[in-house]
């Protein structure tokens, strides 16, 4: 009977020891979580210093209220090329935090999408990249061909497959989306 109770205390205190053992030689992962954006922000300059400004922001994020959009500034004329900038904000912190930062840190892991609509007469072209060559977007040129109007997409995206096509092909989380109607003027 003692024999047994010893073995019966042994087995127990093995199976304590296993189940305690350290998992030290499994590193965590580090886990990048999608941004917070609230709001942003386009600037558009051209050669003669006209500049337009496109806005959106949702200042409660997912809640329930949609985002206020506002273009301020001069109106974008036709056949003109502009300078292009993308800046986004996460505006539920104080003081509001600068994503574009952590955007371009992060360059290999993300990419902005332009995608004007289908009669909207513009085209864009990237003016940043990231460590391996392949478009960020954060800068851009826009130019305008004739009169025209339309909705002007700009979609960022987390983790895409690089190189890509655009934007049907490169997967990836979508961080924010925003669509401004836009309209291509006479000067």
């Amino acid at each position: 009977m003692k024999t047994i109770n010893t073995y019966i205390i042994a087995l127990i205190t093995g199976m304590i020891a296993i189940s305690c053992s350290s998992d030290d030689d499994n590193t965590p992962q580090v886990i990048n979580e999608d941004e917070v954006i609230t709001t942003v922000r386009i600037q558009l300059a051209n050669s003669i210093g006209l500049t337009t400004t496109l806005e959106s922001v949702d200042a409660d994020g997912d809640g329930p209220n949609p985002p206020v959009f506002s273009i301020t500034g001069e109106p974008i004329i036709e056949n003109t090329e502009y300078v292009g900038s993308v800046t986004f904000f996460n505006e539920t912190v104080t003081p509001a935090e600068n994503v574009t930062l952590e955007v371009i840190e992060e360059s290999n892991e993300h990419q902005v999408f332009f995608t004007p609509a289908s009669g909207l007469n513009v085209t864009t072209a990237y003016g940043n990249f990231d460590d391996n060559g392949n478009p960020l977007g954060t800068a851009f040129t826009l130019t305008t061909g004739e009169v025209s109007g339309g909705n002007f997409t700009v979609t960022l995206r987390h983790e895409p497959t690089k190189p890509n096509t655009g934007l049907a092909d490169a997967g990836g989380d979508t961080d924010v989306e925003v669509t401004f109607g836009i309209s291509v003027v006479i000067q």
